[in-house]
């Protein structure tokens, strides 16, 4: 069995906020809604494309409408395989991927992000080829905070001694329930205090994390 670190996308190694703002109010103009600012969408991520819509749907007085909501999800799904060109790898990043890697760890790839647009911005940013593993959103039939996704990377990649990182209180429930330690990026696209969060330690700079990861699993 060999060891590892499981990564959510974005917020976490990538801040794909520009594009998700960008791609939402190109939905909104197209169906006649004022658009949002880039705080309303960044407040909307991270539970996935159907939750997103939903928050959208609810922020624009449509809360109910279900043949609304099924269409944006599509539709946004469409534009979402595309959209990489304003998404940014988080400074350090790159440099603790190669870090781990040399040290022997194993990385993976659970996000809510549908798998597709997922390796689309991997591939686009040069990352793709640190990841063997990559669960998305609709990669199973539930969803991160569901523990299943996370367990299906931790499968895929043989480990057992593992270690999970994520930005977001989705993470945070997502490794507890998975029986995971959780270490928290605190530059990313969470909602509350970094103190209400689940944590086995946090970081805010990417320079820390193989130490962190090391510390952890001793």
């Amino acid at each position: 069995m060999t060891r590892a670190v499981v990564f959510d996308l974005d917020g976490t190694l990538i801040d794909s906020a520009p594009d998700i703002h960008a791609a939402a109010n190109t939905l909104m103009a197209r169906h006649g809604f004022a658009p949002f600012t880039p705080e309303d969408t960044r407040s909307f991520i991270g539970s996935g494309v159907p939750h997103f819509i939903s928050c959208c749907l609810r922020a624009r007085g449509r809360p109910g409408d279900a043949a609304l909501r099924a269409q944006l999800i599509a539709e946004f799904i469409d534009l979402y395989e595309t959209a990489v060109t304003l998404t940014r790898v988080y400074p350090g990043a790159a440099e603790a991927l190669h870090a781990l890697e040399n040290a022997g760890f194993a990385l993976g790839l659970c996000t809510n992000k549908p798998v597709t647009p997922a390796r689309s911005v991997l591939a686009h940013l040069g990352l793709d080829g640190h990841f063997p593993v990559v669960i998305g959103g609709d990669s199973l039939t539930v969803r991160k905070p569901d523990p299943a996704p996370l367990q299906a990377a931790v499968a895929g990649l043989g480990a057992r001694d593992v270690v999970y990182v994520g930005d977001s209180e989705v993470d945070a429930e997502t490794a507890a329930r998975a029986g995971l330690p959780f270490a928290l990026y605190t530059q990313g696209y969470r909602k509350g205090p970094v103190a209400d969060m689940p944590h086995a330690r946090a970081f805010a700079d990417f320079a820390d994390l193989p130490g962190i990861v090391a510390t952890v699993l001793a």
